[in-house]
């Protein structure tokens, strides 16, 4: 909305309506030891000429994919956009949509929903996907709840070490106070084994979260751990790539019962970080208990073909009792984007994109490997993600690549003290042969100047 400021009569007509002679007034229940006595501390106002010149020098400071060549991962990924997915998704009918309430009001929203449904079921082989979530962390927290339900067992909730530190931080939070001991399985080779699964899995485990690729790019043996997990009567929750589908094995072959993702490599930017696309599909059994909506097709009264919210188990529709998770809303605009894109590369496009990401990720590490001071850290077969190991202090090196013009990885010690001298490194398909071998020069650069 725009901002009209209030001149000093709108000031005095407003206070004159309500019987005040001063704004100080309407701040008299509050006990003076508890106000602030002298101004704030902002700067002077600026001329709208001055301000545009302020924010143009702290907008240069920014080094986002476009300054800089992108070897960034770790859930947020460079990945070609086509140009039609900026185009469609621009247009005033869907830009300025928010979310069909109304449902026969909004049609042409639905549509897409459903359209986007369709879309996610084909990726991913189950038979039913929602309107979409928030992102693929809070993706992660919610099939857990689902599965919670589900399963009717409150004891233990199982994730993998492996799966992305920020996704297991927000599902602790969200189990702090509830009844399920969340239990995560250490995976300091990179990679969850599967007799330290039968540990931790027990007959009160609800549900087992694995990330395939998992966080560190690494391929988990996903078939054994699925079967492991329904030889104890949990459920599998698997958080994918969907850029990892068009190579890898649908998640209904290899037995899942959850399904999420972060959708964010699907035609939408790295912004920032978000807001990104939270994508869930699950086996139709489960489908009333799954969050958020369902938009389906049916018949009008004319027997044209139209769009209906099917499902809506949130709280604004149904009891609080009744609801299946307190999300009010979905990615629409996203999710809109994730469809445009899968329709524009179609199967063989989203093929070509995960075959060159793992050609050329892997040409990469074995060139980074080849340089005095880096090793791979983990041995095994892995997506378009990989983890080199660093002799010198990962954030003082990715600082010497920084300033030669790469974003050459993420020191993975913000996250965990055991990989403190670890760097995550992501290539997607956008990058060149020249690019990555410009990488490999900075990184033997920055370690000789570090």
């Amino acid at each position: 909305m725009a901002f009209i400021a209030n001149t000093p009569d709108d000031v005095r007509v407003m206070l004159a309506a309500i019987g005040l002679d001063s704004l100080d007034q309407l701040f008299d229940m509050i006990p003076p030891e508890y106000r602030l006595q002298r101004p704030l501390e902002i700067p002077p106002a600026l001329c709208e000429l001055e301000l545009t010149s302020h924010l143009g020098s702290l907008v240069d400071q920014n080094m986002g994919a476009d300054k800089r060549v992108c070897f960034l991962g770790g859930g947020s990924y460079d990945h070609f956009i086509p140009a039609v997915v900026d185009n469609l998704s621009a247009r005033g009918e869907f830009y300025t949509a928010y979310t069909p309430y109304q449902p026969e009001a909004s049609q042409g929203t639905l549509q897409a929903t459903f359209e986007y449904q369709t879309l996610v079921t084909q990726l991913t082989g189950m038979d039913v996907s929602n309107a979409s979530l928030y992102d693929g962390g809070s993706a992660v927290t919610e099939a857990v709840l689902m599965a919670l339900t589900v399963s009717q067992r409150h004891g233990r909730v199982v994730i993998a070490g492996s799966v992305h530190p920020e996704y297991r931080q927000i599902l602790s939070t969200y189990l702090a106070n509830l009844a399920p001991e969340l239990i995560t399985v250490p995976t300091p080779e990179g990679r969850l084994r599967v007799e330290d699964l039968d540990e931790a899995v027990n007959d009160q485990t609800a549900a087992v979260v694995i990330q395939y690729p998992n966080f560190f790019g690494q391929l988990e043996e996903i078939e054994a751990i699925v079967e492991r997990v329904h030889a104890k009567g949990a459920l599998a929750i698997v958080s994918v790539d969907p850029i990892s589908l068009g190579l890898l094995r649908r998640p209904d072959t290899y037995g899942a019962d959850i399904v999420v993702a972060e959708g964010q490599g699907l035609g939408n930017p790295m912004a920032y970080g978000g807001p990104y696309l939270g994508m869930m599909a699950c086996r139709e059994a489960y489908v009333r208990k799954m969050p958020g909506r369902i938009v389906g097709q049916t018949t009008d009264r004319n027997g044209k073909r139209c769009w209906v919210l099917t499902l809506q188990t949130r709280e604004q529709h149904i009891r609080r009792e009744k609801a299946t998770s307190n999300i009010c809303t979905n990615q629409g605009l996203l999710a809109l984007r994730s469809s445009i894109y899968l329709a524009a590369v179609g199967p063989a496009g989203l093929r070509q994109a995960a075959e060159l990401s793992t050609r050329k990720a892997h040409y990469a590490a074995e060139q980074l490997a080849q340089i005095p001071g880096l090793s791979l850290a983990f041995d095994g077969p892995f997506f378009k993600e990989f983890v080199i190991r660093s002799a010198k202090d990962p954030s003082r090196v990715l600082e010497q690549v920084g300033r030669l013009g790469y974003h050459g990885g993420i020191a993975l010690g913000r996250w965990d003290a055991n990989l403190q001298d670890k760097i995550l490194i992501a290539v997607t398909e956008k990058r060149t042969k020249a690019e990555i071998d410009g990488l490999v020069q900075a990184y033997a650069k920055a370690l000789e100047a570090v």
